[in-house]
């Protein structure tokens, strides 16, 4: 009986969505141009069984400030995924899939695309009602949007089939997806996604439905779940302007820490048509971690880990991540493990160990491959890195990729579930070419570059990995760099510190990786420990917004000549609060320390107020101190905000809804001084602190 009534009820499903549900156009469209709307391609077999259910296209691009010792390949391609679908009844045997008559294997040695995913590229049987996504990465520009290609495969003894297949500019798609759970579950329970519109018509979310397999060993295999309707869109009325983006919150029982298909059908708000948006990705609970990066140093006596005055100065600086996995004195000592941990983020190759309920929460990512495109000498081809986190797509755990390079990580896009990327500014080794900067009334120098780049690196990887999140290695305290005879600081000042990470938080990251708080690199500069952990608080005073809120604008200050940059203004809104961030960008050279120099200033910033808050009335300024008033005027009608203020490398400001948004914030911040008070130990004001906590052994 059981049984019975499940084949019935995918049977049903597969009609009903047949009828219910249609999506993504597959013609091309051009940005700006209206956004014409079609049914799904169903190909294949009398009577047809298999359908185009829709297509998910990330274009490549590169940013066109950063300077490279060799140009960037000018060819821009896309990466590519094709959700399938089986309508019929019955198993449907996908063989020998091609592409313009080639296998994803040959396309990738042939330098056409970088990688495949070769469970689905190279054939695959598709059980009744299922879904498989069919993916890869373009290398080459006739792989890119507006494009054409020939699918070929063949189903049982038949001759084959064929289908011509245009891949969409994606001007309306959905640009972020990230998941919650609850204080009591490790599985996520909440949904928020964004649908941005880049044409010139208004597009309304109407239903949502997510695809997930039975098991995490079965994750190639994705079902339909219960077509949704009750959104919690924001604006309330679910419409997405053109230009502009909307958002929709989900409920749920529980969901799997696995690979998953987003569908948001939206209707062309003139035409009424509908069409279905896709996005594939691991679905992961959401979390700001601020990692210390490589801190279970060894030091004489035992792991650095296992000193208080260190656990306590990185518990000051809100690190509760780093480069671990196990820790003798530390991850095996419960009861301190458990006042000041810290998660890992590491190989974790022990799936018996470490993809379990209970060491879930004290995970923050696998990662092993260090920088691929180095590779130690050789870029480390990206079907290699795809090949080497195969085996933990299975897994509950989230795996990430170390990028250093924007001018060729795109072909590294897609690899990882939480990538990240690392770009230091001052004094450390860095892959651009820092010379070739005449950011500076044409003045060269080769031991900076211009910080703001941190911003442009981040909107490219974010670009390129969308939906999926993404965090950023920051400059921290190291001892590590700089010549011995060099006039230059062999780490960042303060102020240079302070503005790395904040181009990196105003433009989206999801993360922040401090390189790199050992307790040598700590005590050798112990006047970045307070400037390390006033971010930190900072980020944990704004982490709901940071966690929930997705990139909404950015935008560029030059002078009145238009030959020098003044500000960086960025934005990042939730349903109830847009963060605003203006960085900077008037900053000078001191030539005889070689270092950049801030100076207070004024500034007026005009940031605009996302459709959903176009009635907010609260408008305050936030930094390590609590919230402050600021001035500031609000036009509704024109939904934008106008901050005057004065201000030291960077401002941080919050539009919110209702006052109670900033008395929460204050209440938090109340809460966080209470527990730095209570760690009886800061190094950075007592010199006694800072003489316990150098006294601990350095580094071997």
């Amino acid at each position: 009986m059981g049984n019975w009534f499940q084949n019935f009820v995918a049977s049903f499903n597969a009609w009903f969505l047949g009828r219910s549900s249609v999506v993504l156009c597959v013609t091309t469209l051009a940005l700006g141009s209206a956004h014409e709307l079609s049914p799904p391609k169903v190909f294949g077999g009398d009577p047809q069984r298999l359908e185009l259910a829709g297509m998910e296209v990330v274009p490549h691009q590169f940013s066109a400030r950063m300077k490279w010792r060799r140009p960037p390949d000018p060819e821009l391609s896309a990466r590519v995924s094709m959700f399938l679908r089986n309508t019929s009844d019955t198993v449907l045997s996908i063989q020998n899939p091609r592409w313009n008559g080639e296998s994803g294997e040959a396309l990738v040695r042939s330098g056409e695309w970088a990688w495949h995913d070769p469970k689905s590229t190279s054939g695959f049987e598709l059980p009744a009602g299922a879904l498989r996504v069919v993916r890869w990465n373009g290398s080459k520009a006739r792989w890119g949007v507006g494009n054409q290609f020939e699918f070929q495969w063949q189903e049982g003894a038949d001759p084959g089939h064929s289908q011509r297949i245009e891949l969409p500019s994606p001007d309306l798609r959905i640009e972020s997806a990230v998941f919650f759970n609850s204080p009591t579950n490790v599985y996520p329970t909440k949904m928020i996604a964004t649908v941005r519109n880049a044409t010139t018509r208004p597009a309304v979310i109407r239903s949502c439905r997510l695809w997930l397999p039975k098991s995490n060993d079965t994750f190639v295999d994705l079902y339909p779940q219960v077509l949704r309707t009750d959104l919690h869109a924001y604006p309330e009325s679910g419409i997405v302007l053109p230009g502009d983006m909307a958002g929709i919150e989900l409920d749920y029982d529980a969901l799997p820490l696995s690979y998953a298909a987003i569908e948001i059908v939206i209707e062309d708000q003139e035409s009424k048509r509908s069409s279905s948006l896709w996005a594939y990705l691991r679905i992961r609970p959401a979390s700001f971690d601020i990692s210390g990066g490589w801190i279970a140093s060894e030091v004489e006596g035992g792991q650095a880990l296992a000193q208080e005055a260190y656990w306590k100065t990185l518990a000051l600086m809100s690190v509760n991540t780093g480069q671990i996995e196990e820790v003798g004195g530390y991850t095996d000592r419960p009861e301190i493990y458990a006042q000041y941990p810290i998660k890992r983020f590491n190989r974790l190759g022990d799936r018996n160990r470490y993809d379990t309920d209970a060491m879930l929460p004290s995970i923050h990512a696998v990662e092993f491959l260090g920088e691929p495109q180095y590779g130690g000498g050789r870029p480390v081809p990206p079907q290699e890195v795809y090949d080497q986190l195969a085996p933990y797509h299975a897994w509950k755990l989230p795996t990430s990729v170390t990028l250093s390079e924007e001018r060729t990580w795109r072909y590294y896009s897609g690899l990882s579930d939480y990538p990240h990327y690392d770009a230091y500014r001052v004094i450390a080794p860095a892959a651009d070419a820092w010379s070739s900067y005449d950011r500076w009334g044409g003045k060269s120098i080769r031991w900076g570059s211009p910080l703001e780049t941190i911003g442009d690196m981040t909107r490219s990887l974010r670009a390129q990995s969308r939906p999926a999140t993404i965090a950023y290695w920051s400059q921290g305290a190291h001892d590590g760099w700089g010549g011995f005879l060099s006039p230059r600081r062999s780490s960042p000042t303060p102020d240079e510190l302070r503005s790395q990470a904040w181009h990196g938080l105003g433009n989206g990251i999801a993360s922040l990786y401090w390189f790199n708080l050992s307790v040598k690199s700590l005590c050798k500069f112990p006047d970045l420990i307070d400037p390390i952990a006033r971010v930190g608080r900072e980020i944990h005073l704004l982490k709901d917004l940071l966690e929930r809120g997705t990139s909404y604008e950015y935008v560029r200050l030059e002078d009145a000549n238009g030959e020098s940059p003044q500000w960086d203004l960025s934005s990042i809104a939730d349903r109830d609060a847009l963060l605003m961030v203006a960085n900077d960008l008037a900053y000078t050279i001191n030539e005889s320390n070689r270092t950049f120099q801030f100076e207070a200033r004024d500034g007026e910033f005009e940031f605009r107020i996302p459709p959903w808050l176009q009635d907010a009335t609260h408008v305050y300024r936030l930094d390590a101190d609590g919230s402050h008033d600021v001035e500031y005027d609000l036009d509704a009608s024109s939904r934008k905000v106008v901050i005057r203020d004065r201000v030291q490398v960077v401002g941080i400001y919050v539009l919110a809804k209702e006052p109670a948004h900033r008395a929460r914030i204050d209440g938090r911040y109340q809460a966080r001084m209470q527990y730095e008070q209570s760690l009886h130990f800061d190094p950075a004001k007592s010199a006694e602190d800072l003489r316990r906590l150098k006294a601990l052994p350095n580094d071997r």
